[in-house]
């Protein structure tokens, strides 16, 4: 659970005005989600700026991350835990010109919690409660909103003057399994393609929690489509909408099959991202035959599609590639020697093969036929034991370095002794039990005076 402010820092605050816990917190208070929000924000007014970051470095640390705006950052430490809260003024805001990023904020000590609180982005966040009693302060009739699960704007304005609004209206509504409300509905729809002005660093935050947060993160993917965000957002989605897959695999079109599988993922972020990219390039792979349908190739296409799309919203490029991973190798065959296994963990990685086979689960899952997954379970035994008899699955598990083989053939480093590496990791991947100095040492120096003789042979041949 986390921390309210100390006592003696709030009182020591009410001496001069008045606090309230504000945002996510008190809206979590009222609502019955098992998840709470970990972030603690606290409004004060009454107490000019300078005077509350007094009372504050009283009791704690206080970093001024947001003067202009009245963000203060205050840190205290408790029974040997340290603690961080936002604590914020009452803000006034007015239009400078006509885009939604032209206004001036400033903060107002003396303007009344009930003025900010109007001007936040939904009702169920635009509630206040005194820590003065446990009041709760709310203007829009947000708790009631809140029983009724109900997710509604404060203004009529409100998506012009944030259009990142709209994703978060997604995201609750997904998160918390609330409806939007008729008219913020039309608003999102009316107002979409301003999400083009939002950062993609902001849109990734947004999708990132729907992904990890929500429970049935389909339901904002949805809610995207039919407001139109979808087509601004992730149009390669869009793309996916009621292209059919006959044939008798699939129940659903590629965008309900996609994003049934992030559903039936666990709520890993890249675990779900893979999911929802696994099979985005199905409508250009599409070609029709006498049994239904074909999709040869979507795999790899898709892996390609899923960097360029998560490098475009600026995940962290580590994510991305490990995404692309997933995607590209998500099409493989439990039907393995103990050869193929190797081959498989080395493709994929140790670090990535148990999300491999656990997006293969959910793309049975999603594809609506009652399928099983046996098969996978079987693998995953066999991985699993694998793993633990420790055999080579990468060139940091050869048992001789690339030093070595520079040493052993008086090489200097180059590209020569990255491909003698390789061919032993292939030879070692087909017998763990090459995997010493000695044989190692024997197997490159025939590698080494075959494809010399094959180079100075094709040499000859070319000077003919």
């Amino acid at each position: 659970m986390m921390c309210r402010l100390a006592d003696k820092t709030v009182e020591d605050i009410l001496r001069k005005g008045s606090i309230y816990e504000v945002g996510g917190a008190v809206r979590d208070k009222y609502l019955d989600v098992s998840k709470k929000s970990k972030d603690r924000d606290y409004l004060v007014t009454g107490i000019p700026y300078e005077e509350l970051t007094g009372i504050l470095r009283n009791h704690g640390r206080v970093d001024l991350v947001g003067r202009s705006f009245g963000v203060i950052k205050f840190t205290q430490s408790r029974y040997d835990k340290t603690y961080t809260f936002d604590i914020t003024l009452p803000r006034r805001e007015h239009s400078t010109g006509v885009s939604h990023k032209d206004f001036d904020v400033a903060f107002d000590p003396d303007l009344k919690v009930e003025d900010d609180l109007v001007r936040r982005d939904f009702t169920v966040n635009a509630m206040a409660l005194s820590l003065e009693g446990d009041k709760l302060v709310d203007p829009l009739g947000g708790l009631a909103d809140l029983k009724g699960r109900l997710l509604r704007m404060t203004s009529p304005t409100s998506f012009k003057e944030d259009p990142l609004r709209m994703l978060r209206a997604v995201q609750f509504a997904a998160r918390f399994e609330f409806i939007i409300e008729p008219a913020t509905f039309k608003a999102i729809r009316e107002h979409a393609s301003m999400v083009k002005t939002v950062s993609e660093e902001r849109i990734a935050e947004e999708l990132s929690k729907m992904l990890t947060l929500a429970p049935h993160p389909s339901d904002g993917f949805r809610i995207m489509q039919a407001t139109g965000l979808l087509d601004e957002v992730l149009p390669e989605l869009s793309k996916c909408v009621g292209v059919d897959q006959p044939g008798g695999y699939h129940k659903y079109d590629v965008f309900e099959h996609d994003i049934r599988c992030v559903d039936a993922c666990a709520p890993s972020l890249r675990l779900r991202l893979a999911a929802l990219f696994h099979d985005i390039n199905k409508p250009q792979a599409k070609r029709l035959t006498d049994d239904g349908a074909t999709f040869y190739g979507h795999e790899v296409t898709s892996a390609r599609t899923a960097i360029r799309v998560l490098e475009r919203l600026r995940f962290p490029k580590a994510l991305a590639s490990e995404v692309s991973t997933l995607v590209e190798r998500h099409m493989f065959t439990t039907d393995v020697t103990d050869k193929g296994l190797r081959r498989l963990i080395r493709r994929v990685g140790k670090e990535l093969i148990f999300d491999l086979l656990d997006l293969r689960r959910a793309d049975v899952i999603a594809q609506g036929m009652g399928g099983t997954t046996e098969d996978v379970d079987e693998l995953e035994t066999a991985i699993r034991e694998e793993i633990l008899r420790q055999p080579p699955f990468g060139l940091s598990d050869v048992a001789i370095s690339g030093h070595d083989i520079m040493r052993l053939f008086n090489l200097e480093p180059s590209h020569r002794v990255g491909e003698i590496l390789d061919h032993l990791l292939e030879q070692v991947l087909d017998h763990p039990e090459f995997n010493t100095i000695e044989k190692l040492e024997s197997l490159a120096k025939e590698y080494c005076e075959k494809t010399t003789e094959c180079r100075d042979k094709d040499s000859k041949e070319s000077n003919l």
